[in-house]
C-alpha cells in the first residue's frame, strides 16, 4: 500500500457501538499439520478489509503463534514445556502478524500488532490504558490485531484458545457484535462427528440453553480451546450486551455475512446489561484472590438492597487475599457475587463478625465496609 496510513471516519463514536471484534481459532489459521491456511486467512481478511473500507471500526484476535512457530522450527508435534511454547511463540509471533499485515494492506487496511496478557487485563490501569489505545488506533482506521503475549505469558497459554481474550476485549471495546470464527458450522445439538442426528441451533438468548446439550471440547491439533471455550465466552460477552455469532471462518463470506446480520452460524442474543464498564471489568476480567463467607442475612441484603458487605455479616475468611484483591462473596456454598477488598485476608479475619462501632473502636482510620457497593457486583 505505501504511503500514509489511511484515517477512515465512522458513522458514530469509535471503540464503542459500531465495533466489531472478531476472533480466529487455530483451527482457522493452521491446518493440522501446522502450515498456514493461506485461503482461508486470505478470505477473513479480504472480509475484514471490505469492512474496514466501508467505515466499520474493526478489532481482530487471532490464535496461532505457536503453532506457526511449531511450523517454522520444524517441530515434530506441540510442546509440552512452558519454556518451549513460549519460544514457539516467540518465532511464531511476528511471522503470524505479517501474514495479517500482507493481506490487510492488500485491502487497504493497515493494521498494528496488539499483544496482551490476562494481567494486562487484569489490572485496572492497565485494562484503561490497552482499551485507550485500542480506540485511538480504530479512530486512525487501523485494525489492531491482537495475539496473547504468550512469550512472556505462562498460564495464559492454555487460556481457551483466545475465546475468553477476545469477550473481554468486546466488552472492553464495549463492541456490537463478537465473531467467533472456527472450522464447524456453529453449535450443534450434540457433536456431529458421533451423532448424524445432530442439528445446528440458529439461536440462543442465554447460554442456559446450552445445558442439556453435549458441547465437545474437540479442536485442532495445535490449538488449545474447543466449542466449549466458545460457548463459555459468547456467554460472556452476550451477558454483558454484546450479540455473538460462532459460525465457520472457512467458508467464504461468512464473516461479511455475520457483520451484515445475516443467518451465519449459531447466534448468542445480547442480554440487556446496565452495568458500567468498571463493574464489567470486575466480573470478567479481575481474578478471584480468595473468598468471604457470610451469613444468610448479610447474603439477603446484598441481593435484594444493593448494600455495602459489612463485617457484621461475615463469619469467615478463605484465601490469602490483600486490600485491592477481588473475592468472592459465598452464602451456604453459593457464590453471591464478586467484590473489591478494603482490607487484607488477615485484617478481615480480625473484625469478622463485628458491628461498625467495634471495627472503628479497633481501626479508627479503617473503612466501614469489608466491600463498598459501588465495588461489587451480583454473580
Amino acid at each position: 500500500m505505501g504511503g500514509a496510513l489511511p484515517v477512515v471516519a465512522s458513522a458514530s463514536r469509535v471503540g464503542g457501538e459500531m465495533t466489531l471484534v472478531v476472533k480466529l481459532g487455530s483451527s482457522i489459521v493452521s491446518a493440522d499439520d501446522g502450515s498456514l491456511r493461506e485461503e482461508v486467512l486470505d478470505s477473513v481478511c479480504a472480509q475484514a478489509a471490505a469492512l474496514r473500507r466501508a467505515g466499520e471500526p474493526l478489532v481482530m484476535v487471532t490464535s496461532g503463534s505457536i503453532a506457526r512457530g511449531i511450523r517454522l522450527l520444524g517441530l515434530q508435534a506441540r510442546p509440552r514445556a512452558i519454556d518451549e511454547l513460549q519460544a514457539a511463540s516467540a518465532v511464531g509471533q511476528g511471522s503470524l502478524f505479517r501474514e495479517y499485515e500482507s493481506r490487510l494492506e492488500t485491502g487497504e487496511a493497515a493494521a498494528a500488532q496488539v499483544l496482551l496478557t490476562a494481567s494486562d487485563v487484569a489490572n485496572r490501569t492497565s485494562y484503561v490504558n490497552a482499551r485507550q489505545t485500542l480506540r485511538r488506533l480504530l479512530d486512525w482506521g487501523v485494525v489492531p490485531v491482537i495475539n496473547e503475549n504468550d512469550t512472556t505469558a505462562t498460564d495464559e497459554i492454555t487460556f481457551g484458545d483466545n475465546d475468553f481474550l477476545a469477550a473481554q476485549v468486546a466488552i472492553m471495546l464495549e463492541a456490537r457484535l463478537l465473531v467467533l470464527l472456527t472450522n464447524t458450522d456453529g453449535v450443534f445439538t450434540a457433536d456431529p462427528a458421533h451423532d448424524p442426528e445432530a442439528r445446528l441451533i440458529d439461536e440462543l438468548s442465554s447460554p442456559a440453553d446450552l445445558e442439556a446439550l453435549e458441547i465437545g471440547d474437540r479442536t485442532s491439533a495445535f490449538g488449545t480451546g474447543g466449542m466449549r471455550s466458545k460457548v463459555a465466552a459468547a456467554g460472556m460477552a452476550s451477558g454483558s450486551g454484546i450479540e455473538v455469532r460462532i459460525c465457520n471462518g472457512t467458508v467464504d463470506g461468512t464473516l461479511a455475512r455475520a457483520a451484515a446480520g445475516e443467518a451465519a452460524g449459531t447466534t448468542f442474543r445480547a442480554l440487556k446489561s446496565d452495568a458500567p464498564a468498571f463493574k464489567q471489568w470486575l466480573r470478567y476480567a479481575k481474578p478471584v484472590a480468595g473468598r468471604i463467607v457470610v451469613d444468610e442475612g448479610a447474603a439477603r441484603v446484598l441481593r435484594k438492597s444493593g448494600s455495602s458487605l459489612l463485617p457484621v455479616g461475615v463469619t469467615s475468611i478463605e484465601g490469602a487475599f490483600e486490600a485491592g484483591d477481588a473475592v468472592e462473596v459465598v452464602a451456604s456454598g453459593t457464590v453471591i457475587g464478586k467484590g473489591i477488598a478494603n482490607y487484607s485476608a488477615g485484617e478481615a479475619d480480625r473484625i469478622k463478625g463485628m458491628k461498625s462501632v467495634e471495627v472503628l473502636e479497633l481501626m479508627p482510620h479503617a473503612a466501614e465496609e469489608l466491600i463498598h457497593r459501588d465495588y461489587f457486583v451480583l454473580s
